[in-house]
Formats: C-alpha cells, structure tokens, sequence
C-alpha cells in the first residue's frame, strides 16, 4: 500500500527502527517529548527501499562479493560499493513510491528548504551509533531535487566507509536497509553538539555543550573549533570560547556555503551561560525519555532550541547496577588479574561465585566497590598504600577521588584495616615445608574435586558444583596460604624499602628472586624450552608444525618420524599445564589442552632460538646470579655502621623471599585447574543440550549465567533471544576501554605517575624489574600470532601466566597493565627480564619492529631514532 512508503514525524517512535530507520525512530520519539521542538517532517520507510532493491537483481550477486571481502581490502570494497551505488542511483523511482513522497512534500509545502537525511536501520543504537556513515544533504528545494536525493541516500548505504564499518562490526549488509528523512530545513543563529555525559571522562552529572555560529554542519565537518561549555548541577562549570572565523549558511536557492564571521563577532561566545544552561535541561529531559546518555545535535532559532537529532553515547563505559542513589567508587578486578578484555556472563558469574569478595559488573568486566574502605581513615591508608605499590595509578586515581572531598564521606575508623604500612612480615616460620604442604594440600583438593565430579550430569553437577565453589573458596582463603603469600611479597617490600635506603641500590630484590623455587609458572616457560629439545633433532616434526592450522594436529604426529616423540612431549606439558590459556580468569575462554595449535609458535621459536638443554642452564644461570647478589649486598652491608646486624636482618629476609616468592603463583594455578575441571563437566551438560535441540551449539551456554544455565538444564528449555542479546552486548563491550576506576557518576578516573625524573618524551610506567635492555619492539595482542626472535622486547595490553613461555624467548616486556606483584612482574623478575608495565597504550605508542630502550629499574620506555 502507498501509505507504508511514507510516514510523517508524529507518527512514528523509537521503537519502529526497522521501518524508519535509527534516525527517524528518535527523531519520532522526539517529537512526543513535552517541550521539545522538532522540525516537521516525514520518513521515507524502508518499504521504499526494499521496493528499489528489487528493481535491481544484479544487486544481490554484487552483495555476495562484498560479503566475502576482508575489511582490509580497501581497494577491492572502494570499486564493488561504488558500483552498487550506481546502480541504486540509477534506479527510477517508481511512479506511485514518487507520488507518495510529493504529496507529502505538498502538506508541508512543496517550494519550501528540506534537509533530506540518512536513516539506516543499523543506526543510532545503543550498541553501534554508525555516526557519520551515511549521507545527509541540506537546504534542498522542489519535488525533483528531493527525489534525486532521497536516491543519493538510499545509495549511501554502500559508502565505502559504512560497508567497511559493518564488517569490522560482523554485521550483515541484507539485514540492514535504509529509510530516508525529510526534514524542514531550520536557518539557525547558533548550532551544536549536546552530550549529556561528559564524552572524555564519562562523568553522567556533567554534560558538554559543543556551540557555533550558522549551521552545525560548520562544527561536524571540523571547519571551526567550537566554544565548548561544561554544565554541572543547572550551572556553568568551565567554558572555552573559540575564534569561530567561518559559518555554514544556507543559499536561498538551495545548498549551503562557507561564509567567513565579521571580525569582531568572532570571539564571542555563540551562546549565553542561560541558554547553554536552559538547553542542558532540555538535554536531560531528552536523556530521561530515552533512558541514557545521549549525543544531540541542536539549532538556536529565535532564542528557542530545536532539536535535529539525539542518538545514545555508545562509547560511555556503563556503571555497575546498584540500585541506590549513594556515591560509589569501584577499582577494575581486570587490571589485578591481567584481563582487561570483556568476560562472557558464565565467566562472570563463575568469577562471582568463586571470588573472596563482593564484585560488580559492568561492560563485561568486574569491579570491587571500594567506598567504604576509603570512607575509613584508617582503612582508607592500608588500601591506598596495597594499591600504590601494586599499580600507583589506580592509587593516584583514588587520591584524585578522595581530593574531591564531597564525594566519598567520611565514616569512624572500624577497626584495624589490612595490611600496617610499615610492613611487617607475617608470623610464619621461613621454612620450605609449609610450601610443600600447601601444594600438596591444593592437589589433593583437586584431585578429590575430578574424582567425585566424574559421573554426575543433570541439576545433580550443578548442586555439586555449588559446593565445590564453596571448597574452592576454602582453599584459597587458607590462612596458611595467605600467610605465605603475603610473607614473600612483603619480605621483597622490605628489601627494596632497605636496600635503596641502606646502599642507594633500587629494585635490588628483582635480582635476589631470580630463579626461585617452586615457582610453577616459571616452571611452565622452561618446560616449553624442554618440549623443543625433543622436537629440533626431528626435521618432518619441525616442517610439519610449521603448516599447523588443525587443532587435531597431534594425532598426525604420529605418522611422522619422530613424531610420536614430539607428541608424547607436547601430551605430557599439556597434562600439567593445558588448562592455561590468555585470559584464563573467564572459565568461557579457549585452554590449551582444547586448543593446543597456541602453543605452536612459542614451540618453534624455542626450536629455532635456543640450544638443547637452555632450560636447566637458565635455571642454574638465574639461582647462581641470585646466589652472588645475596653474597654481594650482605658483603657491602656488613661495612656499615651497624653493619652485622644490617646484614642478618637482610639475609633473614632473603632467606624468606626465596622460600615463599615461588609459591605467590600457585594459588592462581589451583584456581585455573579447578576452573578446567568445572568447564569440562559444563561442556558435557551443553552437548546433551545440543543433542536434546535445545541450543544451537554448546558454546551457546557461555552467554548464559550460572544460575541460567542449571535453569535450563533443570527445564530443557531456553530463550534463543536472550543469548542472541548477550552476544550483541559482548561484542560491544570490546570497543570499550575500562577505567582502573570508575565512580557512580560514570567517570573513569585514569591517574598519573606525576614524575619528572624521566626524559622528555619517553613513556612512562611502573618498573618491576631491574635492568635497561635495547631492542626491537615486538607488538603482539595474540599469543599465537608470536613470532621472536632473541633479543626482541615483548610489547603487549597485558600477560596472564600463559605467557610466561614466551618470557624465555625475549630480552624484555613492556605491558600496557600490569603491577609488581601482578604475575608478567614475578616471571619477569624470574627471569631476569627488564620489565616496564602500566604504560598508557603502548601498544599505540609504540609500533612493531621499532627498536625501543626499556629501563626497568627507573620505570620508563625510550622509543629510539
């Protein structure tokens, strides 16, 4: 019917994007707000579009071709979308679709300026705003004109830069369609940009208006600097006033063009503190109806405010649900861990579930609410000192918080709080027999927990595996355990406190701690060197694995010449250490022992860079150097004043560092072999799902919560639409970039070192361990893409355990997150690698095969001519 090809502005809302497109959708919905002004006007429906779509069949081959472009390939997308736009360009518009669309020109009048806009379906949402994709065109005038550009829009669906964006985004282009809005065209004396969340900082009370003279066109296209304003609370906070030398304007004949602003007008503010605050409040009034933050584009017409357009800020990092309206402050658990990517909700609420502590998500990461630690003065100096020497910029970002007096309040101290600043060490005896205990104890608890899990299926596994969470919870809250744990971290506080104090030497525990006992992640990364001495004599092994894609490579193996060897060597780390993985910490993400093809490049790059027995000699290597430090530092302390007792007080600590450091990673180890264990009894309860018909696939169960997924395996029944949301919502959650602290404001408090000691123009980060090494920057985000060679720096977002087997391949490590305690910081003291971590987006900063200077002992990173 004719009438489905246009509908005007009133009678449409947001919830109809997929007949109106995002655009028109708010725009609609905008309309209906009391006291928002909105331009008339009428959409162009995607009826329409499709109508066009089917005049041109050669369309739908030229979408197949597209679809199996990589986003990449810029040149072979540029020709193929230019041709689908000529081809939709071309297409005359049929009599009665042309009809429609003049008559409703002729209600609104025919002669009058249009803007005719964009609105694709995949638009404006709150997950992808495809700003700027698609094409808008203003101030155009008569029937003829508005037709040839209602086809200009339906074309520009297949820009080059909207066909690459929806690849880059995994989004079909047949599922997206494109309806146009024609708009009364509005000649403003002022135009801009409203955020109702501050877009840098993500501060919800704090909103931004962008403002110019003329058109906003002038402001998006970037053809003047805006005045920007900063509105808190109904008042002005700060504003900048730009010299805005031009404006857009609109020809009375039709089109716009550049005009440049009368000198003395220029630097006056292109509106008054009233309106910027009177439009701020019409901005929450518009945020209040949508439910969320919102970017929208606005025009000053007679003293009045139209609105143009309102889409959702997608870039906003969320803020963890409480239910209250008090003031929150959270720290990221992700930096702690290492895994600052988004988690997968069974991840999450496995985490939940095993966690020592309360945690809130958001984004698909989780955060401890630490207000009322800080509310505390005395627990407030214990949390700030963990935290400063863990990562000083979650510390700073506290400070920053705090400094706001009004925002965390003050409550009595409750009692003693955590750890004394002076750092005493914990009251257990430095004696190596409480290590083995406690690993003995954890593999026993481990195996009981394979042992019983093995024959229980059905509501039976998930009764079980909640109290299996509660003995996981057990284990790792072991006093024994903590106390060891804390006597090895705070025995090396005490000799870096001591040592730099007593002989001006810094960071002089990282070498004391080289090759430590018991260290099972270290351990793991010269096992790996041991797997490759098996492999290099084998030539047909070493070829083979290089063309390695199959993840059942290792039953090929055997078919080769010394293959069963290479096998039964890779079976063999894979039993001790297969349920590691990048990430590890989100029970959803792949482990070796599913994936082993990961290890492969680390496998080969041990073949080619090392000789036959490098494990045991840089074992040796490692404990003789710790060995002449320990002789080396006790030998000048003892020519101090109070020299004697310096030096016993020194070697007792020495003493205990060696023994507990190691064990520092075990429990993380325990935790990871429980979670493979849980994952595999999991898995076997989704294929019967998949048997049963009621998943798709197994890993479907990962966008289900813990207590969703027992619901289904008690019911067989499932809902097909929420896993389909939380698979749109995780990918989201990658383009988000999560704060080391985040208030209940939204803000994301990033800190800073606030050093001068350190040359301009370096990258400055936290040093964990001792030593300036030179070399090439090697950038890898995917432990399988490595490819070292000896002498490479390893430049990264952030190194869990699992990348620990590369760390005897390079010369040293640069990390993006990370703190001294965090484990890429432990096995690079291990191994005597110069390690810098924390630094602010060096894996941007710094690009692959750039030959770069890592400090480890001051803290920063030179990038080198």
């Amino acid at each position: 019917m004719i009438e489905q090809y246009v509908l005007d502005l009133q009678e449409v809302d947001e919830k109809q994007v997929a007949v109106v497109g995002g655009k028109g959708a708010h725009l609609g919905g905008l309309s209906r707000i009391e006291g928002i002004r909105v331009p008339g006007g009428f959409c162009v429906t995607t009826d329409a579009f499709r109508r066009i779509m089917a005049e041109a069949p050669s369309i739908d081959d030229r979408l197949d071709q597209l679809s199996r472009l990589n986003p990449d390939d810029r040149e072979a997308i540029r020709t193929l979308s230019a041709q689908i736009r000529r081809t939709i360009e071309g297409i005359a518009i049929p009599g009665d679709l042309a009809a429609a669309i003049t008559r409703a020109l002729a209600q609104l009048g025919e002669q009058a300026a249009y803007a005719v806009r964009s609105s694709a379906t995949a638009e404006d949402l709150p997950t992808a705003s495809f700003a700027g994709q698609q094409d808008t065109y203003l101030n155009i005038v008569g029937p003829t004109a508005i037709l040839q550009h209602v086809s200009r829009c339906w074309a520009s669906l297949f820009t080059e830069r909207a066909v690459t964006y929806r690849q880059r985004n995994g989004i079909d282009h047949r599922t997206v369609h494109m309806a146009v809005v024609v708009q009364q065209m509005v000649f403003p004396h002022a135009a801009g940009i409203l955020f109702t969340a501050d877009p840098v900082t993500g501060n919800r009370k704090v909103a931004t208006v962008d403002a110019s003279f003329g058109l906003g066109e002038a402001l998006v296209s970037g053809l003047v600097n805006p005045d920007v304003f900063k509105v808190r609370h109904g008042e002005v906070l700060t504003k900048a006033i730009a010299a805005k030398a031009r404006a857009v304007h609109a020809l009375p004949a039709g089109g716009t063009q550049e005009v440049v602003i009368d000198s003395q007008r220029q630097e006056q503010p292109a509106l008054t503190d009233a309106q910027v605050v009177r439009l701020v409040q019409l901005g929450r009034r518009i945020e209040a109806h949508f439910g969320r933050p919102q970017d929208i584009e606005w025009c000053l017409v007679d003293d009045g405010f139209q609105i143009v357009q309102s889409r959702p800020i997608t870039t906003l990092f969320p803020i963890p649900e409480t239910g209250d309206q008090e003031n929150h402050v959270y720290v990221s658990v992700g930096h702690g861990q290492m895994m600052t990517d988004p988690m997968k909700p069974l991840g999450l609420s496995v985490w939940h579930l095993t966690a020592m502590a309360p945690m809130h998500e958001a984004g698909g990461r989780l955060f401890v609410d630490v207000t009322r630690r800080l509310a505390s003065p005395a627990s407030r100096a214990s949390l700030l000192d963990v935290m400063g020497r863990g990562d000083p910029l979650i510390r700073d970002a506290l400070e920053t918080v705090l400094d706001r007096e009004d925002f965390v309040p003050s409550l009595p101290d409750a009692g003693p709080g955590g750890r004394p600043a002076s750092g005493a060490p914990a009251p257990i005896e430095t004696d190596p027999a409480i290590v083995t205990e406690l690993i003995e104890r954890s593999q026993a608890s481990i195996a009981a927990l394979e042992r019983d899990i093995r024959t229980l299926t059905g509501p039976a596994l998930f009764d079980f595996l909640l109290e299996a969470f509660e003995e996981h919870k057990r284990v790792l809250s072991d006093p024994l355990s903590l106390q060891a744990i804390m006597a090895g971290m705070e025995a090396t506080w005490w000799l870096n406190d001591k040592l730099q104090e007593w002989l001006g030497e810094k960071n002089a525990a990282d070498t004391l701690t080289l090759s430590a006992p018991d260290n099972v992640t270290s351990e793991m990364g010269l096992a790996l060197l041991d797997v490759a001495d098996v492999i290099r004599p084998q030539p047909e092994v070493v070829a083979f694995l290089q063309g390695v894609e199959d993840e059942g490579f290792l039953d090929e193996l055997a078919k080769l010449a010394g293959g069963t060897e290479a096998r039964d060597a890779i079976e063999a780390y894979l039993d001790r250490y297969g349920m590691r993985c990048v990430g590890e910490i989100d029970i959803t993400r792949p482990r070796w022992r599913e994936r082993p093809t990961t290890l492969v490049p680390a496998i080969l790059d041990n073949v080619r860079n090392f000789e036959p027995g490098a494990a045991e000699r840089r074992f040796e290597q490692g404990r003789q150097k710790a060995q002449q430090k320990e002789q080396e530092v006790l030998s000048r302390l003892r020519a101090l004043p109070d020299g004697d007792q310096k030096a016993d007080e020194a070697k007792r600590m020495i003493d205990r560092v060696r023994t507990f450091i190691g064990y520092r990673e075990y429990p993380k180890y325990g935790i990871i072999s429980r979670y493979f264990v849980y994952k595999q009894a999991l898995l076997e309860e989704a294929e019967r799902l998949v048997r049963a018909n009621v998943v798709a696939e197994k890993e479907d169960i990962f966008y289900l919560t813990f207590q969703e997924l027992h619901e289904v395996v008690r019911s067989n029944q499932v809902d097909g639409q929420l896993i389909q949301q939380r698979k749109d919502a995780f990918r989201s959650y990658h383009a988000l970039t999560p704060p080391r602290v985040l208030t209940s404001d939204g803000e994301a408090v990033t800190g800073a070192y606030r050093r001068e000691d350190v040359p301009a123009g370096a990258l400055i980060g936290l040093p964990v361990s001792a030593g300036t090494i030179e070399g090439r920057a090697r950038v890898i985000l995917d432990m399988a893409e490595a490819d070292l060679e000896a002498g490479d720096i390893l430049v990264t977002t952030f190194t869990d355990p699992s990348w620990s087997p590369l760390f005897v391949g390079i010369a040293g490590l640069v990390t993006e997150v990370g703190g001294l305690m965090t484990h890429g910081a432990v096995i690079a003291r291990e191994y005597g690698l110069p390690a810098v971590v924390g630094v602010e987006q060096a894996t941007r900063l710094i690009r692959d095969g750039q030959r770069i200077r890592v400090h480890g002992t001051d803290g920063y990173v030179e990038i080198l001519p």
